[in-house]
């Protein structure tokens, strides 16, 4: 399954041992483009988590995922786990880029000579 969307969050990094040995852990939140703009966690193990150190919160992400639940103590736990992932950083533009440039002319009779005490 793939999922498209914002990354809202990273979470932060949870390392631990197990029977197995040392595992790492990390999740992020991503925002879904739809009409109602869900939140979806999602779960990157082992050396998956090198990529999410690439993502920034913003980024437009296309995720492929795992969905898989599993059953404890009589409840079930559902984790959305990535296997694959494309970031598409959006690049930084300059704000109102598509403005023209300011001509300091246009505002060079408006000025008064006289000195003002007031701060604005």
């Amino acid at each position: 399954m793939e999922i498209q969307g914002t990354v809202f969050r990273v979470l932060p990094l949870v390392k631990g041992t197990s029977a197995r040995g040392e595992w790492m852990k990390q999740e992020i939140v991503v925002e879904l483009q739809t009409e109602f703009n869900r939140k979806v966690c999602i779960s990157f193990w082992g050396d998956k988590v090198q990529e999410v150190a690439k993502m920034r919160e913003g980024d437009n992400v296309n995720i492929s995922v795992n969905i898989e639940s599993r059953e404890y103590n009589g409840r079930w736990f559902t984790e959305v786990r990535a296997w694959k992932i494309n970031v598409q950083n959006q690049e930084a533009s300059a704000p109102h880029a598509d403005l023209p440039p300011l001509n300091v002319s246009d505002f060079e009779g408006g000025a008064s000579s006289e000195v003002d005490d007031l701060p604005f």
